[in-house]
């Protein structure tokens, strides 16, 4: 089954070639040329990724970002034409996965796009044993099958890039994951001066999320000048 992309831009020459690229790649598309029209998508449609423009006329491409994660964890690409770091903060701390800047090549697009859905699938693979599925250290438990994640017996909603930094740390507890192999593992690109930034972000968001205070973390701690780890 074609997964489903999602395309929201109220400049509709640039929606229709992010459409024309992402059929030619099989996938299912649903454009939308403002917010509310996106929305309506998301609670009809079988979305497995978005990708959102930050400026909209009616409902900015933050907004959808913060209302798709009330109650969905597939994957979102911002799209901003300004190049500053604040949007890209904002976008990620909302909740994005990864962000485009425009202009952009569509070809770059679409290999985000896969790396999205890779990594967002990849945890439902029946390739892995049931042993390496399962992670628990200290009251936080991880499932890969289910892609579930519970702290003290709570869950955590977790986008699928937090599960995925969270399992690469997880996974490596007792060792120091730099920021760069950990961008790799995750993001699946090269990694730039700026990857940094996308990192920081998402573990200050994780950090928030499991209430673990980043001056005296218990769970993922900041090696300076290296990375991060979770102890054993």
């Amino acid at each position: 089954m074609a997964a489903g992309i999602l395309v929201v831009d109220d400049e509709q020459s640039i929606a229709d070639l992010i459409e024309v690229y992402l059929k030619n790649e099989n996938y299912d598309v649903y454009k939308s040329y403002n917010g509310l029209d996106a929305l309506k998508h998301v609670e009809t449609q079988n979305i497995d990724l978005a990708i959102l423009d930050v400026m909209l006329p009616d409902i900015d491409g933050f907004s959808i970002c913060q209302k798709i994660r009330e109650k969905h964890n597939f994957p979102v690409i911002m799209l901003t034409a300004k190049d500053e770091e604040i949007d890209k903060i904002t976008g990620l701390t909302l909740g994005a996965d990864d962000y485009v800047t425009k202009p952009f090549q569509p070809l770059e697009l679409v290999a985000r796009v896969k790396a999205q859905l890779r990594r967002y699938t990849r945890y439902n693979s029946s390739e892995i044993s049931r042993e390496e599925k399962l992670i628990t250290i200290a009251g936080l438990v991880l499932n890969k099958d289910t892609h579930e994640c519970t702290l003290n017996e709570k869950p955590l909603s977790l986008t699928p890039t937090e599960f995925s930094i969270l399992w690469v740390l997880a996974s490596n507890r007792g060792r120091v994951v730099s920021s760069e192999e950990l961008f790799r593992e995750v993001w699946g690109d090269k990694y730039y001066t700026n990857s940094n930034n996308t990192v920081m972000v998402h573990i200050r968001h994780l950090r928030e999320k499991m209430n673990d205070n980043a001056e005296h973390p218990k769970y993922i701690k900041t090696v300076w000048g290296v990375g991060y780890k979770i102890e054993k």
